[in-house]
């Protein structure tokens, strides 16, 4: 399904609803065959919601805006009750604290499937009655943009439990690019998204004019055989290379080298979906902080992008530039532009806003429909979880 959920036809969002959902069921019997669908088998981590807790959640969000018509997160503006008794008690991630998912008495797997069916049912029934123009399809968009992100954490989380993955994702080597600079004379572009392209999410309104300084960019990311000398080089060793907090992670975590690379004799190996195998030298590096990030481009001499750099680049039509790999890394920390005002999904970009960095491109795991330039991502510093690494630019 190649085309943007931004401006997909209502035939189009239907179809892509049901392969978000098929996605989202075959990503959670992974955990189901290794017993974690029952969330005290599930280990509490940060940046992970019970594998049950999330497929409910995800019919629950599709529910709450498209077939309970809520204009916003806040409950006040629900039209009427979910088919679950206590769904709002259950799933709404405005009143669970993140902690709580592992004690709710939640129902069963086989019960939760069926509420799963039966939402999908009739969100396309109502689509299908829905007229064909922006406005009356956004809840539908959401929804599907929603249920393709929580899927790609759950694959995510499929790598950080070490469970094996459906073929398509877990067999899937990334491509190894040749890498340049690029030198982009720089100049004023319009940052931001527009009001008649589609679905925008909040935090990319509006369009504003930003000026870029010349600059010169990676045409791909930092590999496993560049990241691998700063490791050999005693990189986690040196504290000139980190920042404050980065020390204070590499502490906290007591780390001498990327999340789930291991040593070999005088190779590296990493962990893949629960198996293990040679680090591929030319693949981009992946699993990498903000901080290892910034660790390495003072090793380096070099610096992250800014936010603005990153999207001047992959708009600028250069046949060298890639991306589309991994998320990356900015030097940007994760603000609203000018005006912004919270759309429907108020839980969505304001709580991040100051905390997060912000975050560009997309991953292997990331549906091509959700792919943008102008898709504005944002993590936590700390985060090595995700699908994530960097490129660099010149001082």
């Amino acid at each position: 399904m190649n085309f943007s959920f931004r401006t997909a036809t209502s035939n189009e969002i239907a179809g892509a609803l049901q392969d978000a959902r098929e996605v989202t069921l075959d990503l959670f019997e992974c955990y189901a065959a290794e017993g974690l669908d029952v969330a005290g088998n599930v280990p509490i981590l940060p940046f992970i919601n019970p594998p049950l807790w999330e497929l409910g959640h995800i019919a629950w969000f599709a529910e709450w805006y498209v077939l309970r018509e809520a204009s916003s997160s806040d409950p006040s503006s629900v039209k009427r009750g979910s088919l679950l008794t206590r769904g709002d008690d259950w799933f709404d991630q405005g009143r669970v604290p993140h902690a709580s998912r592992w004690s709710l008495e939640l129902p069963s797997t086989g019960a939760l499937k069926t509420y799963c069916h039966e939402v999908m049912d009739r969100v396309l029934d109502k689509l299908g009655r829905t007229r064909n123009e922006p406005e009356a399809l956004y809840p539908y968009r959401l929804a599907l943009a929603y249920e393709d992100m929580r899927g790609e954490a759950l694959a995510q989380g499929l790598q950080t439990f070490s469970i094996p993955a459906p073929q398509q994702l877990g067999q899937r080597n990334l491509p190894a690019w040749a890498q340049g600079e690029i030198r982009f004379p720089g100049g004023t572009i319009e940052l931001g998204s527009k009001q008649d392209t589609g679905f925008v999410f909040d935090n990319e309104k509006w369009a504003h004019s930003c000026h870029v300084p010349a600059f010169e960019m990676d045409s791909t990311l930092v590999s496993n055989a560049q990241y691998g000398e700063f490791v050999d080089d005693g990189g986690y060793q040196k504290p000139q290379f980190w920042s404050n907090a980065g020390r204070a992670w590499l502490m906290a975590g007591d780390r001498s080298a990327p999340r789930d690379w291991i040593r070999d004799s005088r190779r590296w190996r990493c962990m893949r979906f629960g198996g293990q195998m040679t680090l591929a030298p030319d693949e981009p590096a992946r699993h990498l902080s903000l901080y290892e990030a910034q660790a390495y481009c003072m090793w380096a001499g070099r610096r992250l992008p800014t936010e603005a750099e990153w999207e001047y680049a992959a708009l600028s039509g250069h046949a060298a530039l890639r991306w589309g790999d991994l998320w990356e890394w900015t030097c940007t920390p994760f603000e609203p532009y000018p005006g912004f005002a919270p759309d429907a999904y108020r839980d969505y970009s304001a709580p991040a806003f100051l905390t997060h960095q912000a975050v560009r491109g997309a991953s292997f795991a990331t549906r091509l429909r959700l792919r943008s330039a102008k898709f504005r991502h944002f993590c936590l510093p700390e985060r090595d979880d995700m699908f994530i690494g960097f490129r660099t630019c010149a001082l």
